[in-house]
């Protein structure tokens, strides 16, 4: 880690693993001087934004936050728990943030706070509806193209990398020697779990730094009903291994026309906090690829449900939750196209977006700064946000003909492996989608910013 830092970075990262060190003492008296210390080091004010709700949201002793921050002293390992903190509150955040700032600075572009990448196009099942299913084990990249985009991207300040698919525990070896490797890192993986067993977990005990985002669809009808029968039950399994080895994960789900009224209820999110998860991940349905399901889209009232569902339950239940649509107003829009994050798929197509099958860069052909400074990432960078209403913030789903308008002019191409999608054919699928949501989305944004 050491050669990736500069010595004022390692002052600080010394300084802040000390302090870290005084939560297993007493994290009920010492939770507020660690929030005290890590402002004291953001001399730049850097995550001042973050550090204000964070103070804020446990600035009660017996509410839902105090209660999942403190749950990681009962339920999680304390080697793991010193690794994570270390690498996400003091790589990550601390000393990633600030660099990615000063490089964002120096370029003239996006720098990423995380990298979404997919080891292998191949996977274990085939769930209704999912792109990946079409590939097959057609696309890879092997463990030195993984390794370099790891040391790249360190090298500019992003130290999360998160594995989708395809199915990223195919590549269960690749993925520990990366997490061995590269140790200054958190690493999480979107999984549908079926592939986690006991000496999986006793690995993840071993390195520390991997934590699963496991796919739940809904109860087990609806679960097994798209992922195959019998999946619901494999999942339990791995919460239950996870769990007992005191092992930190989360639940990823996508929410669609036939079961938000699932997801969205209590009963899940309870279920969910009862089987250990200390996260849950909410995406929405999108109408990608050429076998794509519009009708399978969330109407706007269903997306508005969800809006107020989780916005509920998030004030009252110990878990830490993220709707990547829903949330734009707390990220100011789109977080696609290197603001926060992007996605290299299985044959090094340089994404925008896990949901933006498009590109004009290929890892295998150009560096991390070249393809955050070629034409389809300035795109983004010179026109996010791409509404100043932050509860539409997407260019494709709320926003019709902006990520057409950027890839034309980008001249990037599309990325399907099956079958190449005109991306004016894909905006067209989200025009009444978008033209209903902007009714509720105006309305819900006027009445929380009154003053806008």
């Amino acid at each position: 880690m050491a050669s990736n830092m500069s010595l004022s970075e390692n002052i600080k990262s010394f300084g802040m693993k000390q302090v870290i060190k005084y939560l297993d003492a007493d994290p009920d008296k010492n939770i507020p001087r660690v929030i005290e210390w890590v402002e004291k080091f953001d001399k730049d004010q850097t995550i001042a934004g973050q550090m204000k709700v964070v103070k804020e949201a446990l600035a009660d002793e017996n509410n839902n936050w105090n209660r999942l921050v403190k749950s990681l002293w009962t339920d999680i390992d304390p080697g793991v728990r010193k690794r994570l903190f270390n690498n996400f509150i003091v790589n990550s955040v601390i000393i990633g943030c600030k660099r990615q700032n000063i490089n964002k600075e120096k370029y003239d572009c996006n720098i990423p706070w995380a990298i979404l990448m997919d080891p292998t196009s191949a996977c274990n099942l085939h769930c209704t509806g999912c792109w990946a299913a079409e590939y097959g084990d057609k696309m890879s990249m092997d463990f030195d193209t993984l390794d370099s985009i790891i040391e790249q991207g360190k090298a500019f300040g992003t130290y999360m990398y998160i594995y989708s698919g395809g199915e990223p525990l195919v590549r269960k070896k690749d993925i520990i020697r990366l997490c061995e490797k590269h140790d200054d890192c958190a690493f999480l993986s979107f999984t549908n779990a079926t592939l986690i067993d006991e000496d999986f977990a006793d690995e993840m005990l071993r390195v520390q730094n991997f934590i699963p985002a496991i796919s739940v669809e809904g109860f087990e009808e609806e679960t097994d009903m798209r992922r195959g029968k019998g999946t619901y039950a494999a999942v339990v399994k791995a919460m239950d291994i996870l769990k007992a080895k005191k092992l930190p994960f989360g639940f990823s789900t996508c929410y669609h026309r036939q079961n938000t009224d699932v997801i969205g209820s209590e009963a899940y999110f309870d279920a969910m906090i009862e089987k250990g998860c200390k996260f849950g991940w909410f995406f929405t349905y999108m109408p990608v690829g050429v076998d794509a399901v519009p009708e399978l889209m969330a109407t706007a009232d269903q997306r508005e449900y969800m809006y107020h569902q989780i916005r509920s339950f998030r004030a009252t239940k110990p878990l830490f939750t993220l709707d990547f649509w829903n949330d734009g107003e707390y990220v100011k829009g789109c977080i696609a196209g290197g603001r926060n994050y992007l996605h290299i798929n299985a044959g090094g197509d340089i994404e925008p977006c896990a949901f933006i099958h498009y590109s004009d860069s290929n890892i295998h052909e150009q560096t991390l700064l070249e393809a955050y400074r070629r034409p389809l990432f300035m795109q983004y960078h010179r026109n996010q946000p791409f509404n100043q209403n932050h509860l539409r913030p997407c260019p494709l789903l709320d926003n019709p003909g902006r990520l057409t308008s950027m890839v034309e002019l980008s001249g990037a191409h599309s990325t399907d492996l099956t079958h190449p999608e005109d991306v004016k054919a894909l905006s067209d699928k989200c025009l009444d989608a978008a033209k209903a949501w902007k009714v509720n989305a105006d309305r819900l944004w006027n009445e929380s910013h009154p003053n806008h």
